[in-house]
């Protein structure tokens, strides 16, 4: 059997040695024998559970990490496929996320800024003739405004709600992602983003970032697996998987 130091297993990950004694203490990865004079001992097993952790880490964020390495070391296999499957699920609703607001920033970017019957954006001002152009009511508008997808600004002479064209983009996306069935708070998030990034065309560059943040989870989630698939041979020779099936 391969003996490793503290030193030996942080210099392969460019970590610290309190680093792999901190993973040690919250059973991030099996306790280490010791020496008669104390010193900690590390097998190849060890190297292995680091390995898992580190890549678990790039691909679920440190807490679903040690939860998975924990309930590893207390042979809770349910609960570790637990982690992961809410892990893939949530990367499969944000890529579903990002191609509604995809086509929805396609959709504002290709529309063409007035037709018949169709107002210029910087002629819509009012809240009833946003909502007549959007084909919904004051009250939706008004409801959207509350849960912060639109910021009108008032006009200081009547106080009435003034929309321009930064507002009609806006209810436009919203409206386009409610009928996709995305909730009012979900949809104020991605309008917070536009504002933030500065209208559509920086958004999708913006959107276009976050695709390939999203492929590089999913990479790390099949590397993760791998890293997993073999610590628990090396930890329990096949047992577990073999018990599994």
């Amino acid at each position: 059997m391969i003996t490793l130091r503290p030193a030996d297993l942080a210099r392969g990950h460019g970590i610290s040695t309190q680093a792999v004694r901190n993973y040690e203490r919250d059973g991030f990865i099996p306790s280490a024998e010791r020496t008669a004079s104390g010193y900690r001992i590390y097998t190849e097993v060890h190297a292995a559970a680091l390995d898992a952790y580190l890549a678990l880490v790039l691909a679920y964020g440190h807490p679903a990490a040690g939860r998975i390495m924990t309930a590893v070391h207390r042979d809770e296999l349910d609960d570790v496929l637990a982690v992961i499957d809410r892990g893939h699920s949530q990367l499969l609703r944000d890529r579903e996320t990002l191609d509604a607001v995809r086509e929805a920033v396609d959709h504002l970017t290709a529309a063409p800024a007035a037709g018949p019957g169709r107002p210029v954006a910087a002629d819509v001002r009012t809240i009833g003739e946003l909502a007549r152009r959007l084909g919904v009511t004051p009250a939706t508008l008004r409801n959207w405004e509350e849960t912060g997808i639109l910021a009108p600004a008032r006009d200081p002479a009547t106080g009435f709600r003034v929309f321009r064209a930064a507002d009609v983009r806006d209810a436009e996306l919203a409206h386009l992602l409610r009928r996709g069935g995305y909730p009012l708070e979900s949809i104020a998030v991605v309008v917070r983003q536009i504002r933030t990034a500065g209208g559509t065309e920086a958004l999708s560059h913006a959107l276009t970032d976050w695709r390939r943040k999203l492929t590089a989870r999913g990479l790390a989630m099949l590397r993760s697996a791998t890293e997993l698939d073999r610590y628990l041979s090396l930890r329990d020779g096949g047992a577990t998987r073999r018990t599994s099936r």
